[in-house]
């Protein structure tokens, strides 16, 4: 396939991030953690690829992702844990929602 016809490549894995509901950088972004300038230059990776976020994905439908090291939730203070996978997943479940709501994507960030 020819360079053009690719999309997003993930920083981790090297393989294609096929769409927004695969992608942790529009999963940030729709966080409120990228601003929407940052999204054409911003390194992009599956969400299963970035263990740290993806840990606080809980959700029936999302295989969950153990994060080692550091940075697992284990490590963490229970509360912010708990913040975190509240916010975290909600933001994941509109991820997944955005392609059949037609949105502008100044519109796809959660409502604060």
């Amino acid at each position: 396939m020819a360079r053009c016809e690719q999309g997003y490549l993930c920083d981790i894995c090297g393989l294609e991030v096929e769409g927004i509901t695969e992608s942790a950088l529009y999963l940030r972004y729709v966080l409120g953690r990228v601003p929407a300038e940052k999204l054409p230059y911003s390194r992009e990776r599956h969400i299963r690829c970035d263990p740290v976020l993806a840990q606080f994905i809980v959700d029936p439908a999302f295989e969950p992702v153990v994060c080692e090291g550091i940075f697992t939730k284990d490590c963490l203070d229970p509360a912010h844990v708990a913040e975190e996978e509240a916010l975290v997943t909600r933001a994941w479940r509109r991820l997944q929602e955005l392609p059949r709501l037609g949105l502008p994507i100044t519109e796809y960030p959660l409502p604060r």
